[in-house]
């Protein structure tokens, strides 16, 4: 998963206005997570550490814009998403008086997360050369800023469970406890889902025998989107881990796994892959076939002869 990378229309007049009405937005939701999430938070200097959290993500994003729109590369692009959740995580560790293991934990889990997919996305776009979601907008620099406050906004929100349990005042925080074992699982299911999906994929686009295929076997002749199945888990591992020292307006944390569902189900995941998919294979009976005998997200327990052949 990635931030979402809004798509063009309309007058470029009207692209800009929308841009700019996009990054106010995004920065006002964010002023307001890091309001709400720094509720009986701790603090360092009178400073909510979830308020300067969230703070980072965003300036992070507008810093690496910078010389991204002066040379119109998005080369750093999603590396420099997954580097501000590991740099992020690692500061609220250290910055919280008294971190305890569950913080620590949940440390390890955004940055084994971010450093996995931040790797995977910057090899894959190395591979390619270009990553073609950008070609129209690197461009034009307001719209080019829209898709940075938005990757902010996504940080911020996706890792805001995790940030706001791990910067919880002392006095609220407990021992690990059903949750925690429970979240645990949960995310290394996760994990195990999302990677397996990742590199079964890569292999199958890495032979030419596949070229212009696409890929219904392993994890893919379960599901059609196994990845994200994987990617929703790891998040709801992570609430699960961050919920037993959540209180009053913290409980805006979980906002996190149900943004990250939403944007997988609704917004920019599956919907556009699912769309693409029928314009390119659409017409074909074994592509129809797959599509009916698979479930779109949550994987069936066992794959049906017809979705995998090739016939």
């Amino acid at each position: 998963m990635t931030a979402p990378v809004p798509s063009s229309s309309g007058s470029p007049a009207k692209q800009n206005r929308s841009a700019l009405i996009a990054v106010i937005v995004a920065v006002l939701i964010g002023v307001g997570l890091a309001v709400a999430g720094s509720f009986s938070g701790a603090r360092v200097g009178g400073v909510p550490v979830f308020a300067v959290a969230v703070t980072a993500a965003y300036v992070i994003q507008f810093l690496v814009f910078i010389p991204s729109a002066l040379r119109r590369t998005e080369r750093f692009f999603d590396l420099t998403g997954s580097a501000t959740f590991i740099a992020v995580s690692v500061a609220v560790a250290l910055l919280a008086p008294q971190q305890d293991a569950r913080g620590w934990i949940l440390a390890a889990m955004v940055i084994v997360w971010a450093a996995r997919l931040g790797s995977f996305l910057f090899a894959r776009v190395h591979r390619a050369g270009s990553d073609g979601r950008f070609d129209e907008i690197k461009t034009k620099p307001l719209r080019f800023l829209q898709v940075w406050a938005i990757q902010g906004l996504w940080v911020s929100l996706t890792a805001s469970a995790a940030w706001i349990a791990m910067s919880a005042d002392a006095a609220a925080r407990s021992p690990l406890d059903g949750f925690a074992i429970a979240g645990i699982v949960v995310w290394v299911a996760g994990m195990v889902f999302e990677v397996v999906a990742d590199l079964q994929k890569q292999a199958f686009r890495a032979d030419p025998a596949n070229k212009g295929e696409f890929i219904r076997t392993g994890l893919w002749s379960r599901s059609r989107h196994p990845n994200y199945f994987g990617e929703i888990l790891v998040w709801v591992g992570v609430f699960l881990v961050a919920a037993p020292v959540l209180q009053g307006w913290q409980w805006v944390a979980v906002l996190s796994p149900l943004f990250v569902i939403l944007l997988l189900t609704r917004v920019s995941g599956i919907p556009l892959l699912e769309k693409r998919a029928d314009e390119k294979w659409g017409d074909r009976a074994d592509y129809r076939a797959y599509r009916d005998a698979t479930p779109v997200l949550v994987p069936a327990l066992t794959a049906r002869a017809s979705a995998v052949s090739r016939g």
